[in-house]
């Protein structure tokens, strides 16, 4: 071991990361199972085609993750949240997902997530600084 060296580094190449994904992924599949992996998006425009919210992530072991949820600001409040989350996890559902998980630090939208059903599991406090990061999530 006296040969390694270990590097830090906030730009790594775009082959290093692929390196550490595709070793790991070989990894997961050897030990738990492919994890079949697809990207999910919810997107809504309005009548000019402009996006006005959306809301990404993936689905992979039989869990939806929604990595962003997004409204614009004349959208907001007007249940579009719940919407988009309920057209995800149909998708997810039909992909055979049976639960879905999400994480947010901003109080509003913790209320519209647990009004959706998903039900918290754990906090970070402080991520960010005066904030709790909360981790939910819902059984579909």
């Amino acid at each position: 071991m006296s040969s390694l060296s270990i590097r830090v580094t906030a730009s790594p190449s775009a082959d290093e990361l692929e390196r550490i994904s595709s070793s790991l992924a070989a990894f997961n599949d050897s030990d738990v199972g492919p994890a079949k992996s697809q990207s999910l998006a919810v997107m809504v425009r309005d009548g000019g085609a402009v996006m006005v919210a959306g809301l990404s992530g993936y689905t992979a072991w039989g869990w939806l993750y929604v990595q962003w949820l997004w409204i614009a600001e004349a959208q907001r409040g007007q249940g579009l949240a719940g919407r988009m989350l309920s057209a995800a996890e149909d998708e997810a559902r039909k992909r055979g997902c049976h639960s879905a998980y999400i994480d947010t630090f901003n109080p509003v939208a913790l209320r519209v997530y647990q009004r959706a059903g998903y039900v918290a599991f754990g906090e970070l406090a402080d991520f960010p600084a005066g904030r709790t990061r909360t981790f939910l999530q819902k059984r579909l």
